[in-house]
């Protein structure tokens, strides 16, 4: 316990690039499984301190804590397991850089959370050269599991298809038939914006253009004006995190809203923290996860919050799940053999507090519902983090991508 209260110290102090290790073991005495070293080694490689830090990074490290404490509680593996991570800056050299380090000499078995699609592909790609798995949370582009697939990565949380389905039918329902997009300059924003407009043209809206601003960007005041210019009924945000939050920001600032809404396509419970209800209410947003939707998921979450002073996004909900689906694989396989593992893992169904009756397709795209929910106006609001109203579960035959329209390689059709 002291090596876990040393290690929270060290991630409450954080401040520039570093590695945080946890290891946790059983009593002497337990026969080890068939691990490589004796050791499982998840590395988490997050944004700890850019746009993203808020719904992924600190926050995400602890739930990969929680994740590995439960297990190790629970299950009592005959195995060490341990924790790594380290701050990937949203760039992808330097995450691909940091999981080879890990895979080549720090005997690292996993590598996880990966917010940004940049990062997410680099290091997909060396996961893939070394036999090493991938367990992708924070990122969101579809391309993950379509052009840029591969056996040994899974993702977890959601992506830019099933964001962009769930928010962009219900605003065209509710009679935003006119859209421009304010989208962040790479992959994760492309996607999302390509994903969401055939969701409202095949609902019979139109898309009259888009801008694309660099990520990060702390001043959207030249693209929001474009979107302005446009006259769409919907400004379409197909960016995330303090991007989202300044655009949200600076359009009320010049007046773009309320006469044009916003529609928010990746937006997460920190950023209406951030925001506020009065800025935000009324807006949709398409979720694999909330706080209080359960006796489940607020037991999990407040023993998060009680760490965090945060409630969890679904990447950090998502992670805690993907980490603790792969260890009960490790488990059940007595390896760490990256086709044994991910071969348990796929035929095993996930059934947690973030998941039920989730499945890993071939692709690698981890099914399960999604959810659209309404903003709460301020009155409406109980008690600390009641933000949001359920008003659909998506089925995830319906959120997600069908299979017959997969881009991935190892579909044959």
């Amino acid at each position: 316990m002291n090596t876990i209260m040393s290690a929270f110290d060290s991630l409450r102090r954080w401040g520039g690039p570093m590695t945080l290790t946890l290891t946790l073991c059983l009593a002497p005495g337990l026969s080890r499984a068939e691990i490589s070293d004796g050791v499982v080694r998840i590395g988490v490689l997050t944004d700890m301190s850019g746009a993203y830090s808020d719904l992924a990074g600190p926050g995400a490290v602890i739930a990969a804590q929680m994740a590995v404490e439960d297990f190790v509680a629970h299950q009592k593996p005959a195995f060490k397991v341990e924790i790594v991570s380290a701050d990937h800056q949203n760039k992808g050299d330097i995450a691909s850089n940091k999981a080879r380090e890990w895979f080549d000499r720090g005997q690292v078995d996993v590598v996880t959370e990966l917010v940004s699609s940049t990062t997410a592909l680099a290091v997909m790609k060396v996961a893939k050269e070394k036999d090493r798995i991938a367990l992708i949370t924070g990122a969101g582009s579809s391309r993950i599991t379509n052009e840029d697939c591969n056996d040994v990565s899974v993702h977890w949380a959601y992506d830019t298809y099933a964001t962009g389905n769930g928010t962009g039918r219900a605003v065209v329902q509710q009679g935003g038939k006119t859209w421009y997009f304010l989208t962040a300059d790479y992959a994760f924003g492309h996607s999302l914006e390509k994903d969401t407009t055939a969701v409202i043209e095949a609902n019979g809206g139109k898309v009259l253009g888009s801008v694309r601003h660099p990520f990060p960007s702390t001043d959207l005041s030249s693209y929001l004006l474009k979107a302005q210019a446009s006259g769409a009924q919907v400004i379409g945000l197909a960016n995330a995190g303090s991007d989202t939050i300044n655009a949200v920001k600076q359009a009320s600032e010049f007046g773009i809203t309320p006469k044009q809404t916003l529609a928010g396509l990746l937006m997460f419970i920190t950023d209406i923290n951030s925001l506020g209800l009065k800025a935000t209410q009324g807006m949709y947003l398409t979720e694999a996860f909330y706080w209080d939707m359960n006796p489940e998921t607020r037991a999990w979450s407040k023993r998060f919050f009680e760490r965090h002073k945060k409630m969890p996004t679904m990447v950090q909900a998502g992670l805690y799940s993907a980490i603790t689906h792969y260890l009960e694989a490790v488990k059940a396989v007595n390896s760490d053999n990256t086709q044994k593992v991910m071969a348990q893992m796929k035929k095993t169904p996930v059934n947690d507090f973030f998941a039920h009756n989730g499945k890993i397709r071939d692709d690698g795209l981890m099914l399960h519902d999604m959810y659209l929910m309404q903003v709460k106006k301020p009155s409406e609001s109980h008690y600390p983090w009641d933000y949001y109203m359920v008003r659909t579960t998506i089925p995830a035959a319906e959120a997600f991508q069908p299979l017959s329209l997969s881009r991935c390689p190892l579909i044959k059709k």
